[in-house]
C-alpha cells in the first residue's frame, strides 16, 4: 500500500492504466480539504449529466402534475414512475434566441448556452454550461468532461443554419463544438487508459495486482463494493469487445448473409438499444469512479435519422415520426425515457456515504422543442437526482405565465449547486430560486 496516497484521490494503477476508485468508507478519497472551497471534503462531489434527444415529444403526453409519490405522469414519462420523489419537472422555460430561426439547428445549437447563433453556414454559438463547469471544476478529475453521442454529427446546412448545431449540444467555445465520442470503446478508453488507443490487455488485468493489495486494507463492506465495481467494469469491457460483431451503424442492413470483405472494427453496435445502453453504462462508470463529474449524452441528433427496429418501428426515421402523435411516436419517446430511468436506477443503487450517487447527481433531460411542430416557446425539461442534497424532488415547477422564464436561469441554479456562481449566463442574470 506504500504506493497509495489518499490525500486527494484514490486510484488503482497498472501499466498504461489509471483507474479511479469509487467512494469507500475506508478511504478518505476526496482528501482533508474542501474540494472547491465550500463543500466538506468528506462528501462525495456533485455530478452533472445532461441527456438530450431531438425533435421533442408526443404533444399530449409530456406532462406531470401533483407532487411526491402522488405525482401523475403523462405516458411519455411513464418509465420514470419509480423516481417521482426524486423528479423535478420544469415547464415553461425557453431560449429567446432559439425563436429566431424556428428550425431544428437554430433551436439546438444554443440549448445549453442561450447564445445567439450565426446563420448562413457560419459557426458561432456560445460556451455551454457543461463546458463552463468543466473549465471551472474539471481540474479535480482525470477527464474534465465526457461528451458522448449515439448518432454521427451532420456537417450540412439546412435552411441557412449549419446542421452542426443540430448535432452538438456541448460547446467548448462559441466557435468550437466539443468533439463528440460515439464509439463506446474510445469513450471507455478515455476514462480508464492513459492514452486513447487500442490495447491487448484488459483494464482490469492491468490493475489486478494493485487491486489485490488494496483489498487487504479495506473493510468488508468496501471489499464487496470493490468487487461489484470491478465486475461492472469487466461487463462493459466484454460488451464493447463484442459490440462490432453484429454489423455496422444502427439502421444499416447488409445485402449479403455474410460479408464478402473483412468488416472494419469500428466497435459501434448495430442495435441502437445496445449502443445507448453501453453509453449509459459508461456515463455511470465515469461518475462511479469519479473519473469525470460532467457528462453530456446526446441520444440522437435534432432532425435525427435514427430508426428503431428494436421497437418494431423501422418504417420511418425519427424526425418524420415526430410530426404526428402516433402510437409509434409514443413508443419511441418512452424508449428514450427508459435510458434516463436506466441511468437513474443504476446511480441510485450506488451508495456514497449517507446518500446515493443519484442523490449526488443532477441528471437533466431535455429536448430542443416541445413537440415535432417545432414549438420552442416552452422547452421540455426535467431533472432527476438531488444535486448533493440541494435539490428537492417530487415537484412540478411551472413558469409558463412568468416574465423571466429564461432556460439559462435554470443553468445558473444548477451551477450554484456545484459552487460556481456567475453574475450572468446566456440571457439570464438571476437563478431560479425554486430550484
Amino acid at each position: 500500500m506504500a504506493n497509495h496516497h489518499f490525500s486527494r484521490r484514490a486510484f488503482l494503477r497498472g501499466i498504461g492504466v489509471t483507474m479511479a476508485l469509487p467512494w469507500m468508507e475506508s478511504l478518505n478519497v476526496w482528501g482533508d480539504t474542501p474540494d472547491v472551497g465550500i463543500r466538506p471534503a468528506s462528501e462525495a462531489p456533485v455530478r452533472l449529466a445532461v441527456l438530450f434527444s431531438g425533435n421533442g415529444f408526443h404533444s399530449k403526453e409530456w406532462w406531470a402534475k401533483g407532487e411526491g409519490k402522488g405525482m401523475e405522469l403523462g405516458q411519455v414519462l411513464a418509465p420514470l414512475t419509480d423516481f417521482r420523489e426524486k423528479l423535478l419537472f420544469v415547464r415553461g422555460l425557453y431560449n429567446e434566441e432559439a425563436q429566431k430561426g424556428n428550425i431544428h439547428s437554430s433551436q439546438t445549437g444554443n440549448l445549453l448556452s442561450g447564445a445567439p447563433l450565426a446563420s448562413g453556414g457560419e459557426i458561432r454559438s456560445g460556451t455551454s454550461i457543461d463546458q463552463l463547469l468543466a473549465q471551472r471544476y474539471g481540474h479535480s478529475t482525470k477527464v474534465p468532461s465526457l461528451v458522448l453521442g449515439c448518432e454521427k454529427s451532420n456537417p450540412s446546412v439546412h435552411k441557412n443554419y449549419s446542421m452542426l448545431y443540430s448535432s452538438h449540444i456541448s460547446w467548448s467555445s462559441p466557435t468550437s463544438p466539443t468533439p463528440l465520442e460515439i464509439y463506446p470503446a474510445l469513450a471507455f478508453d478515455r476514462l480508464f487508459k492513459d492514452e486513447v488507443s487500442k490495447g491487448d490487455e484488459s483494464v482490469l488485468d492491468a490493475v489486478l495486482s494493485d487491486a489485490k493489495n488494496l483489498r487487504r486494507n479495506i473493510s468488508g463492506n468496501d471489499q464487496r463494493k470493490l468487487d461489484e465495481y470491478l465486475e461492472s467494469v469487466r461487463d462493459v469491457e466484454q460488451r464493447i469487445a463484442n459490440a462490432g460483431q453484429k454489423g455496422e451503424l444502427q439502421g444499416w442492413r447488409p445485402t449479403l448473409d455474410k460479408p464478402n470483405m473483412a468488416r472494419p472494427a469500428d466497435g459501434i453496435p448495430q442495435n441502437i438499444a445496445d449502443h445507448m445502453r453501453l453509453m449509459c453504462d459508461i456515463l455511470v462508470l465515469g461518475f462511479q469512479t469519479d473519473t469525470t463529474r460532467i457528462t453530456t449524452l446526446k441520444l440522437n441528433n435534432d432532425h435525427s435519422s435514427l430508426r428503431f427496429p428494436n421497437l418494431g418501428v423501422d418504417y420511418m426515421i425519427h424526425h418524420l415520426l415526430s410530426h404526428s402523435d402516433t402510437a409509434d411516436w409514443l413508443k419511441v419517446n418512452q424508449f428514450f425515457l427508459e435510458q434516463v430511468a436506466y441511468i437513474a436506477r443504476k446511480l441510485d443503487a450506488i451508495q456514497e456515504g449517507p446518500r446515493t450517487l443519484l442523490d449526488n447527481t443532477m441528471l437533466m433531460y431535455c429536448s430542443s422543442m416541445l413537440n415535432g411542430g417545432h414549438d420552442a416557446t416552452q422547452l421540455p425539461v426535467l431533472m432527476v437526482g438531488g444535486g448533493g442534497g440541494r435539490i428537492k424532488g417530487g415537484r412540478v415547477l411551472d413558469y409558463k405565465e412568468k416574465t423571466d422564464r429564461q432556460l439559462c436561469r435554470l443553468y445558473l441554479s444548477m451551477m450554484d449547486k456545484m459552487e460556481v456562481r456567475l453574475p450572468k449566463f446566456g440571457d439570464a442574470s438571476k437563478a431560479l430560486e425554486e430550484v
